[in-house]
């Protein structure tokens, strides 16, 4: 490579650029570390001369006249530098400002400049250059000055300034006060405070909710499994439907427990849902729902209703007006619409009759339990069949209901309702002795023919046939049905 006379003349010449005549002796002699932080600091000439900052950026890393001073090499180091030939060979120097480029006709900056001792003054008086003449870190060099081209930084970079950190972005919310509204909120994210997180459910019964109450609330224990278990089906008992359901309560067998089941039921969802639930006996003679009921204080039956269906199909159909034709069971909160209680009553009830019972009490009820009678011909018996959501099958534990009811699902199959047998509920009462009483082979077969089997234990209230007292049942009874109930909700 060729050089240029001026490429090759030192600093310390008097045309040469920053001499000063008024300088002390040594200033305008060339500035140079030793020659180990020399080597060590400077970068590739190629670097130099491919990579020019205008003169600004030059003058800002240039010390103070008193901070070279400091630095300043003892006279045998600057002569040794001082002969024109060998500054080629040395690192350019890190007090000259700039070195003219004959190739290019611009100023490329020199080495940067050795660790200086800081001068007195506050800690935090360091400035870092301009942001427009910044170079990024990764295409740094060694000592914080650009690198030639292919070349990696360094992960630890000498005598560079401290890097700034990284802006980390600050979530906004809307909610938040001082916070900036983001683009596109609308009513839903304001809303969606109202959210509350479900508390932790505490124990409430048994040994663990006894600690809790003997405690004043101090000692907080989770429910048991039982009560878990419990805490599961009322769910299911409560949760929404959609719409209204029908579940229909079938065995031809008389004595099957199709009275008590409807009443059970009734009282079961009553209670958790809050009402709106009926239980209709849809007897085509005489039933017996109304015998096994609370009284009221009027002996109207389904006929009645029938005869007065008018008054319910307009706009002024009341359900206080209603009220007149059922019968409320007080804390059980449902309520019964009876049949007619009398063996000489007036016709049958009709498949169009039982359409338009169903259509008017639809309008004031979610949940309808029906009973049915023995007769599987009759044409209420199929029409309550056909707008059945959930088939509950009952019988006891002896073989003639067991059977009775297994002849009743196959005509069901036959006449085309597979897939209610296939979801239908088997609930089978237990008699007061299990004495000749196959309970396995009634297990199996109706488990293999519906969607669940279960067991309703012996009550003498319920055995009784009298009205039943809804406050007077054992514990052992509430809790079988309501697994009855919740097993009846899963299909509704």
């Amino acid at each position: 490579m060729e050089h240029t006379e001026e490429d090759t003349v030192p600093l310390h010449r008097p045309d040469a650029p920053g001499w000063s005549p008024f300088a002390p002796p040594g200033a305008n002699h060339e500035q140079s570390a030793p020659p180990s932080a020399n080597h060590e600091q400077s970068a590739p000439p190629s670097a130099n001369y491919e990579y020019s900052v205008p003169p600004a950026a030059n003058h800002e890393y240039s010390a103070p006249l008193e901070a070279n001073e400091r630095f300043h090499a003892s006279s045998e180091v600057q002569e040794q530098h001082s002969a024109p030939e060998d500054v080629m060979n040395q690192p350019y120097s890190a007090v000259a400002e700039s070195i003219r480029n004959p190739r290019h006709g611009d100023h490329v900056p020199s080495a940067p400049p050795p660790p200086a001792t800081p001068m007195p003054g506050p800690a935090s008086s360091y400035e870092s250059p301009p942001a427009q003449y910044e170079v990024p870190r990764e295409s740094r060099g060694g000592n914080g000055w650009p690198a030639a081209p292919g070349t990696a930084a360094p992960d630890h970079q000498v005598g560079a300034p401290p890097a700034l950190p990284a802006r980390v972005p600050v979530p906004v919310f809307p909610d938040h006060a001082g916070a900036l509204e983001r683009l596109g909120v609308t009513a839903d994210d304001f809303s969606s405070r109202r959210v509350v997180p479900p508390r932790p459910p505490v124990a409430e019964t048994g040994l663990r909710g006894a600690l809790h109450r003997f405690s004043l609330g101090m000692v907080a224990l989770p429910p048991g499994p039982r009560e878990r278990s419990r805490q599961r089906a009322v769910d299911t008992v409560r949760r929404n439907f959609g719409g209204l359901r029908q579940i229909t309560v079938v065995n031809p067998k008389g004595g099957a427990g199709k009275t008590v089941a409807v009443l059970m039921l009734a009282m079961t969802f009553g209670r958790h849902r809050g009402g709106y639930v009926l239980a209709w006996d849809n007897n085509e003679t005489q039933g017996t729902l109304g015998m096994r009921a609370q009284q009221d204080f009027h002996v109207r039956t389904v006929r009645d209703l029938l005869r007065d269906l008018d008054h319910f199909r307009g706009p002024t159909g009341r359900i206080g007006d209603l009220s007149q034709y059922v019968r409320a069971q007080g804390g059980a909160m449902f309520d019964v619409l009876a049949s007619d209680e009398s063996a000489t009553a007036g016709e049958m009830l009709t498949s169009q009759a039982f359409g338009e019972l169903r259509e008017a009490v639809s309008r004031f009820y979610k949940l309808i339990v029906v009973d049915t009678g023995n007769n599987v011909r009759a044409a209420n018996w199929q029409s309550a069949i056909d707008a059945t959501d959930q088939l509950v099958v009952t019988m006891s534990a002896r073989n003639d209901s067991a059977e009775t009811a297994a002849r009743m699902l196959d005509h069901l199959e036959q006449t085309g309702r597979r897939d209610l047998v296939r979801g239908a509920v088997s609930v089978v009462s237990m008699p007061a002795h299990r004495k000749d009483v196959d309970l396995p082979a009634v297990q199996r077969h109706f488990a293999a023919r519906t969607r669940a089997v279960l067991l309703a234990p012996y009550e003498k209230l319920l055995d009784s046939g009298e009205p039943i007292r809804y406050d007077s049942l054992s514990k052992a009874s509430s809790a079988a049905w309501l697994r009855i109930s919740s097993a009846v909700a899963e299909g509704l």
